[in-house]
């Protein structure tokens, strides 16, 4: 029976519809999933056939609009996916990516042509969306970007290689950001890369993490593909990396959600184990280290939480701005780090075992301030607004 935590929620938690697709969505995590949670990690992604069961159950797309196959919601959806995949236990299911990353960039930048050529296919399951940004030799700089597009006709010759890619052994529409010669912020543009219907594009390897063995990470090749002049995200070039910096906000913001959302149940994995644990004749939680260590995790918690919350309001509004979403991004993945870390000590040699989530959250969470921007970039850019 896991703890309940009586953290404070934004009052649109208790309305009837959100509650409804909050417990559909952790029953088909729960369900459907859960179950096969370690199949998922031992194979290095989630099967295929989850992706169109998503679809069917309404969890893909959910925030785009109803003329594109979407369910008309907002960002409040997506929340809900985000946290009760991280609840329900369900590790590696790129759902957010798909979602909250790659329908954004199409609905928000492509040709109205592109919308219904993609999105209701996403929303289904047909395609899965991944995004090509970083390379061997970039990391966190995508003005080095040595992917290139060359004019070829009416199309594009599509070249190089990118890697640490979401969702990169199963995508199969993926944006890649590629340099188009232009000058300086217009030097690069995205390309909408369905790879079901091209020469050229090999996988590479299902990269060995550290952690998140589940989420299919993965190197990508384009060798002399040639694409149509369609394939262009939008109707004009150079706009690439305008259209990323756009994006950053919510993309930010969404590590920022699972972040804490992933506090939430290491506390709750953490506080049921002190209370069943004993040593010395008493249960582990009955000692005062314990109590001062959880009080300090749960207040560290919420006061992420709440500000969290309040730039997915602003989102909502319309009104996040990049300096603040990295802010969150930046301090919900250091406090997660911190909490996990002082959660798992709680457990003593137990918590160093991978059959304990504890031990298997202490190594998936180190990755989240690295991806997304590293925690030192976000920094600089906070730093930037001084």
């Amino acid at each position: 029976m896991s703890a309940v935590l009586d953290f404070k929620n934004p009052d649109w938690y208790e309305e009837e519809d959100i509650n409804m697709f909050r417990d559909a969505t952790y029953r088909f995590y729960k369900n459907e999933m859960a179950p096969h949670s370690e199949s998922f990690r031992k194979n290095k992604m989630v099967d295929r056939k989850f992706w169109d069961e998503a679809g069917s159950y309404g969890l893909l797309c959910p925030s785009m609009p109803e003329e594109y196959g979407g369910a008309g919601g907002d960002y409040r959806h997506e929340m809900i996916i985000m946290e009760e995949l991280v609840r329900a236990g369900v590790d590696g299911f790129g759902l957010s990516l798909h979602n909250a990353i790659v329908a954004p960039y199409i609905l928000h930048f492509g040709t109205e042509e592109q919308k219904r050529k993609y999105l209701p296919k996403m929303a289904s399951g047909e395609l899965v969306g991944a995004i090509a940004m970083t390379e061997p030799g970039t990391g966190s700089d995508l003005q080095g970007i040595k992917t290139n597009a060359k004019k070829d006709g009416n199309g594009w010759i599509l070249n190089g290689s990118k890697t640490f890619i979401t969702n990169g052994g199963t995508a199969n529409l993926i944006v890649v950001v590629a340099d188009t010669g232009g000058e300086g912020k217009h030097a690069k543009s995205l390309f909408l890369l369905e790879t079901d219907e091209v020469e050229g594009f090999r996988r590479g390897r299902i990269l060995d993490k550290v952690g998140m063995e589940a989420q299919d990470t993965a190197e990508l090749f384009f060798d002399d593909i040639k694409l149509p002049a369609d394939a262009l995200l939008g109707e004009q070039e150079g706009m690439g990396f305008i259209q990323l910096m756009t994006e950053l906000p919510q993309e930010r913001l969404n590590i920022a959600v699972q972040n804490v959302a992933a506090m939430e149940e290491a506390l709750r994995e953490t506080i049921d184990y002190v209370k069943q644990r004993k040593a010395f004749g008493k249960r582990i939680l009955d000692f005062q280290n314990t109590q001062f260590e959880l009080a300090e995790c749960k207040t560290i918690t919420q006061v992420t939480k709440t500000f969290v919350y309040d730039c997915a309001d602003k989102h909502l509004r319309g009104e996040l701005d990049t300096v603040t979403a990295s802010m969150a991004k930046y301090w919900a993945s250091d406090r997660l780090n911190e909490v996990v870390d002082r959660c798992l000590q709680l457990f003593g040699g137990y918590g160093y075992m991978n059959e304990y989530k504890i031990g298997r959250m202490y190594r998936d969470v180190r990755v989240e301030r690295i991806y997304g921007g590293t925690n030192e970039i976000m920094k600089m850019v906070i730093a930037r607004s001084l």
